[in-house]
């Protein structure tokens, strides 16, 4: 082969490699805010609907999913998944015995076991899913056997999530157990000096679960979600809320589908209750909450660059965090990423 043969050839080749060589690297840099899947763009707002110091905006748009999931609350109470003890303080084994997809949030509380729990990380439970890990949080410091008559191998119920903002960073962002403990311990005394009456259950006085089913908890609470509960009547495009509490913006979730949300509304609308609750100050007025302060909230969570991690073979989390806010989006692999849920946390 003549010498400029060779030249040319090795001319080829090096391009080859150099075109393979930016594809790669292309392919393993993150996402950024301009590749976003999130947006905000789509919603509109209603509101404010507001009881004492808890203010609620309303998220509108369109179902972007026809997908259908069952709560892990209502797949409990129909006995159609279960949730086993592991004897690991951050992990549990979960099992879906229907032919639905179950649809898992972070921040559900299971009670029972050894200790009650907190699922740390959003899940979907396939149909028939034999028994899957499941990472958690312990969100009772003090048990660890059975109490009453609850059983010690699995969870029966989770009418409850976590209620505090500090209690959702230090799960979802610090990942931390010791910091999951102490703003449990912290959410207790606020609730204690709040409605005038030690939350601490006899039967467990670690327990989150028990302080929220208190009977004065129980008691001030209601009265914000008898105000609260009914804003969705004759609004058949609500996919998701807002809520800011003493005049600021607290959180937001929001989701694929109007189905799902509404199913989950209950337990979302008494978990900010008793955080409002927890963070009422008489001493304090609270402010007026503009919408432009919450469309704002909205779009700054998304700008920031996304990192991806895979929960599952079937679910992938988004993460975009900057000074100020932190983005969670839970997207379905079998949907070809199509997001499920939102999380929009105000940190400061």
């Amino acid at each position: 082969m003549k010498p400029k043969h060779l030249t040319t050839t090795a001319f080829f080749c090096l391009l080859i490699v150099s075109v393979g060589l930016f594809i790669a690297a292309v392919a393993q840099t993150p996402s950024t805010g301009q590749d976003a899947t999130a947006s905000s763009s789509t919603y509109h707002l209603s509101g404010p609907y507001t009881h004492g110091n808890l203010t609620v905006f309303l998220v509108h748009g369109k179902d972007s999913t026809k997908r259908t999931f069952l709560t892990l609350q209502e797949a409990l109470e129909q006995k159609k998944v279960k949730v086993y003890e592991t004897k690991d303080v951050n992990s549990l084994a979960i099992q879906n015995l229907s032919s639905d997809d179950v649809y898992v949030q972070a921040g559900d509380i299971v009670r029972g076991g050894d200790q009650d729990r907190m699922i740390s990380v959003d899940f979907i439970v396939p149909p028939r899913s034999g028994r899957m890990p499941i990472a958690a949080f312990c969100v009772e410091s003090g048990r660890w056997s059975k109490r009453g008559s609850e059983e010690s191998g699995t969870f029966g119920s989770s009418e409850n999530m976590i209620a505090t903002k500090q209690l959702k960073l230090a799960a979802k962002r610090e990942q931390s157990q010791q910091a999951v403990w102490a703003n449990v311990k912290a959410a207790q005394d606020k609730l204690t000096r709040n409605v005038g009456d030690n939350v601490q259950a006899n039967a467990s006085s670690s327990s989150l679960e028990l302080s929220v089913e208190n009977a004065k908890v129980k008691e001030t609470t209601a009265a914000y979600i008898n105000g609260l509960s009914g804003i969705l009547q004759n609004k058949s495009d609500v996919i998701g809320y807002v809520f800011a509490i003493n005049g600021h913006v607290n959180s937001a979730d929001v989701y694929a589908s109007r189905a799902l949300f509404v199913k989950l509304w209950p337990k979302l609308l008494k978990a900010s209750a008793v955080e409002a609750v927890a963070e009422s100050n008489k001493d304090v007025a609270a402010e007026a909450v503009a919408s432009e302060t919450v469309h704002t909230f909205l779009a700054d969570s998304e700008k920031a660059r996304a990192e991806a991690r895979q929960v599952t073979r079937r679910v992938k989390v988004v993460t975009r965090e900057d000074d100020n806010n932190i983005f969670f989006e839970t997207q379905d692999r079998a949907a070809n990423d199509g997001w499920v849920h939102r999380n929009y946390i105000r940190k400061q």
